[in-house]
This record gives C-alpha cells, sequence and structure tokens, in this order.
C-alpha cells in the first residue's frame, strides 16, 4: 500500500475520531450555543469535508485509481436506480419510526445525542438553509471517503468485496466515536448496508442519496421533534 494512503487512512481512523469527540465534548460543555457558533461550524465542516475529499481525489488520480474503484462509474443504471430507492425507502422508514418513538424512553431525552442535537442542529430559517449545505456536503463527500476511497482500496488491497464492506464500516463508525457506543454500533450497521449497497451496484448512488435521506430527517425533524416531547414531559412533570 502506497505510504500516503496508509496516513490518510490512520487519520481516518485516529485523528479524526479524536478530534470530532474533542469538538462535541467542547459542545456539550456549554450551556448553549449560538447562531454564529453553529453557523462557523457548518462552514467549518462544509470547508473541511471538501478539502479532505479534494486531498484524495489527487492522491488517487496521481496512483491511478480508477473511477470504478471509486464507485464513481455507473455501469449498473438499472440495478443503481432499483437499489436506490429501496435503500432510501428502508432509510426514511427507519427514520420516521426513530421520529414516533421519540420520548418512549425518557432517559434518551436527556443522553448525548439528544444535547448535540439540540445544540448544533438548526433553529431559524438562515441556519436551515446553511445546514441544507451541510446535509448535501457529507452525504457526498464521506459516501466518497468512506464508501468510494477506504471501501475500494481495501477491497482491491484483500481482495475481498466484503472485507471491503466491513472495514470500510468500521472506518466509518470510528468517525462517529462522538456519538458514544449506541451512535459507534448504528453507524456500523449503517455502514455495512450502505457499503453493501456500493458492492452490489459498483455505485456511490445509492449510499450518496440513502445518507442525504437520513441527514435530513435527523437535523430538520429529530430537533423540533424532541423540544415538543421535552416541553411535554416537563409541563407533565409540573401538572
Amino acid at each position: 500500500m502506497h505510504l500516503d494512503y496508509a496516513i490518510i487512512l490512520a487519520f481516518l481512523v485516529i485523528v479524526l475520531p479524536l478530534v470530532g469527540r474533542w469538538r462535541v465534548q467542547r459542545i456539550l460543555g456549554r450551556p448553549e450555543t449560538s447562531q454564529t457558533e453553529r453557523l462557523r461550524l457548518y462552514a467549518s465542516t462544509i470547508a473541511f469535508q471538501w478539502l479532505l475529499v479534494a486531498l484524495i481525489a489527487w492522491r488517487t488520480g496521481f496512483h491511478g485509481m480508477t473511477t470504478a474503484e471509486l464507485g464513481l462509474a455507473a455501469t449498473r443504471p438499472l440495478r443503481t436506480v432499483l437499489v436506490s430507492l429501496a435503500l432510501v425507502s428502508l432509510i426514511l422508514l427507519n427514520q420516521i419510526v426513530s421520529l414516533r418513538l421519540v420520548g418512549s424512553r425518557p432517559e434518551e431525552l436527556h443522553g448525548k445525542l439528544a444535547q448535540v442535537a439540540l445544540r448544533i442542529f438548526p433553529q431559524d430559517n438562515l441556519e436551515r438553509l446553511v445546514f441544507f449545505g451541510v446535509v448535501a456536503t457529507v452525504a457526498i463527500c464521506e459516501e466518497f471517503i468512506y464508501r468510494g476511497f477506504v471501501q475500494g482500496l481495501l477491497t482491491g488491497f484483500f481482495d475481498s468485496a466484503v472485507a471491503g464492506v466491513l472495514i470500510s464500516a468500521a472506518f466509518f463508525s470510528a468517525a462517529h466515536l462522538y456519538q458514544g457506543r449506541r451512535g459507534i454500533i448504528a453507524t456500523c450497521v449503517v455502514g455495512v448496508l450502505f457499503g453493501s449497497a456500493r458492492a452490489f451496484t459498483g455505485s456511490l448512488i445509492p449510499a450518496v442519496a440513502a445518507h442525504f435521506v437520513t441527514d435530513f430527517v435527523a437535523g430538520y425533524m429529530f430537533p423540533s421533534k424532541l423540544r415538543a416531547t421535552m416541553q411535554a414531559e416537563a409541563k407533565q412533570a409540573n401538572e
């Protein structure tokens, strides 16, 4: 394996998770976040992810990694469309069920994921507009990084599609270290699902579409549902 590839992989599985957890700990250490802080977080996330994608694209291009190896070639269009529709439908159904279950376990209302959501997800129209750029960026960039580069590279390195799917899922879940044990497990399962779709179709399109739907619902619908549930809980406690 090329040295620059090894450095990128080490950064993804070691440095990036630790930095992400540190940033979240800083956010949780504050009583609240301001609009300026959220907008800065959105802007830095967009800039960093596209910069990382540009770096990976530069090095993969230098070493001759093909578009097919990166999941960028639409070699099976019908299969890609059908898998995209099925995967998006599955993810959307899961998100709807998750929204309906908000508040079913009271301890989750005050857990880490809920507190992070309340601090970083958009709270007004300007933030929602900018956050849309975050959702699109994360869907495209993270799929290129993990299902494109990492999965494509390790599939070839181990000569095994299964190894590529599983290891890229592990990398993806490590990047979500800040979400705690439950978040790591959930993102690992999602990573296996997205990676399998990429392996089956040869394309990143199904995973990008499903990733977009996941973050869109989480960012735009979960916070309002969470706040409404917390307000109802507080009202009930005061009665």
